[in-house]
């Protein structure tokens, strides 16, 4: 049994992101030397939701990629013995970039490590930064997010799940208290 609450709605979301876009440009005086790379699955639209943001407000492109991390992962093979590995689609050079990673939820950091890892072998970024919609707390590694749309106290044992439209049809942000089994 579980139970859950749902703590941010479409216009939260999308409040977040509009502000996240704004910290982001007054952080780097604007877009020049700006990468974007979301991290599978729900970093990436959130990518490039926060692109068209960019483009909103500067009036500029800033270029896009999706990476998947999951070979990167020092726990991949707790998660699968047949990891299902997604796309990673970086179109432009990394070399003297400041990327700015995206992803859903920072939890552990440690999907954040492995991001990071998997960038440096695309290339020498000048400086990589990491924007978060959800920073829940629990740390086990030394990182923190640039970039945060909301900071949310949680549990241990509770999860906290992004929804976006893309992918699931709505977008709201839950979080799920497992219930003793």
């Amino acid at each position: 049994m579980s139970n859950s609450l749902a703590i941010l709605k479409k216009a939260d979301i999308g409040r977040m992101i509009k502000r996240i876009g704004y910290e982001i440009l007054e952080r780097h005086k604007g877009s020049g030397n700006l990468a974007l790379v979301g991290i599978q699955t729900r970093g990436v639209y959130i990518a490039k939701r926060l692109q068209a943001t960019l483009l909103e407000i500067e009036g500029s492109e800033i270029p896009t990629g999706d990476m998947d991390i999951t070979l990167y992962r020092d726990d991949w093979t707790m998660i699968s013995a047949q990891p299902v590995v997604q796309t990673t689609d970086i179109p432009f050079p990394i070399d003297g970039k400041q990327i700015i990673l995206v992803d859903d939820v920072l939890f552990t950091g440690r999907t954040t490590r492995a991001a990071m890892d998997a960038i440096i072998d695309f290339g020498r970024p000048n400086r990589i930064e990491l924007a978060v919609l959800v920073d829940r707390g629990f740390r086990e590694l030394p990182i923190q997010a640039d970039y945060v749309g909301k900071f949310v106290k949680t549990k241990r044992r509770e999860t906290v799940n992004v929804l976006l439209s893309e992918h699931d049809q709505e977008d709201a942000v839950i979080i799920v208290e497992e219930g003793e089994k």
